[in-house]
């Protein structure tokens, strides 16, 4: 029975004794953590103009047939290649016909008529006056006829050149009258891209520079030339747009697209950076690091505002000053005021 009651006094010892080096030995290690860290540094890069744009196929057109009638085919679906001189659509041609083949009768039935007075014309037996009259009448039936073969070869729509549906605005068995845009066919083998660049900054931009041109959807770089730059600034914004031409033979960047143009100024400029592995972003999308206080050995949390990325590393325009100490990695699991130790 004492044997007992040792073995029970001795396990109570061990198990406060364990509890009281959990709770109160910050040497043991429970509350802090191993990180590691990096200094907000300037560095000197080339000065980088950025602007949001917008992309357009190189030649867009819409087309609409030339006479009016009810559509009975239509070859493609949006988004669906086409080459140059591909039937698109068609209308039913059978009006078109008729009055194709009554044009037909009735140039040859003034073609027999001209060529009997030509006969008797020849023979002097025809007055100029009258072969004047069915001349003029030969020439207007064959011009009506050819004004009927006109119509009935505009019953089909083709494509002007190479390139993708991107809008069919009817479907088969609808009605349309002349000229209304019913496809909108867009030649994306190169594409455009249209921004807006404040006009402080326009001096440092000329026709034939390079731009870098960035799909945030395809997460790909593009590089692209300046063709074109606006001769008047926007009334609002005061803004002068520029256009940029990207070869795209792949097809993969498409109208409508949103696209990140960063053009080389050309201009050096100091700027704060740190490893990108250090920014984070809370629920908010607020970017935020975590700062090592060294005199206390604890990690606090900053929010900052990230600027131009720059391989592995990112500027900070504001949030942090130059030789601060950020926490680059074990950082997920701080809170702040957190115990670190740097290794």
């Amino acid at each position: 029975m004492r044997l007992k009651e040792i073995y029970l006094i001795s396990l109570v010892i061990i198990i406060c004794g364990g509890c009281q080096t959990k709770t109160n030995n910050p040497a043991s290690g429970e509350n802090t953590f191993h990180v590691i860290s990096d200094r907000a540094t300037f560095i000197e890069t080339g000065k980088e103009i950025s602007l949001s744009g917008n992309v357009e196929g190189f030649k867009t057109v819409r087309l609409g047939f030339m006479v009016a009638g009810r559509i009975n085919f239509i070859s493609l679906n949006e988004g669906q290649r086409i080459n140059r001189g591909q039937l698109l659509s068609s209308l039913d041609p059978s009006t078109y016909a008729i009055a194709k083949e009554l044009a037909d009768i009735q140039v040859n039935q003034v073609q027999d008529e001209f060529n009997r007075l030509k006969l008797m014309h020849d023979n002097n037996s025809l007055s100029e006056s009258d072969f004047a009259k069915i001349t003029f009448g030969l020439q207007q039936a064959k011009a009506q006829q050819k004004l009927h073969s006109r119509n009935l070869e505009e019953t089909k729509l083709y494509s002007p050149f190479d390139g993708v549906l991107l809008k069919k605005l009817c479907e088969t068995g609808e009605i349309t009258g002349v000229g209304i845009p019913l496809f909108v066919v867009s030649d994306i083998r190169k594409i455009k891209v249209n921004a807006y660049i404040p006009e402080n900054e326009l001096h440092n931009i000329s026709i034939g520079q390079s731009a870098s041109v960035t799909v945030s959807s395809l997460n790909k770089v593009f590089e692209g030339r300046i063709t074109e730059i606006g001769s008047a600034a926007d009334p609002a914004s005061k803004a002068f747009s520029i256009r940029i031409n990207i070869d795209n033979p792949e097809l993969l960047i498409r109208p409508g697209m949103i696209a990140e143009v960063n053009i080389g100024s050309g201009e050096n400029k100091k700027v704060l950076v740190i490893p990108v592995a250090a920014l984070m972003h809370d629920f908010n999308d607020q970017s935020y690091v975590f700062v090592v206080d060294s005199s206390v050995n604890k990690a606090f949390k900053r929010n900052v505002s990230p600027g131009q990325l720059m391989n592995d590393r990112i500027e900070i325009t504001s949030g942090l000053v130059e030789n601060e100490l950020v926490i680059t990695g074990g950082q997920q699991n701080l809170a702040e005021g957190s115990q670190v130790i740097i290794k």
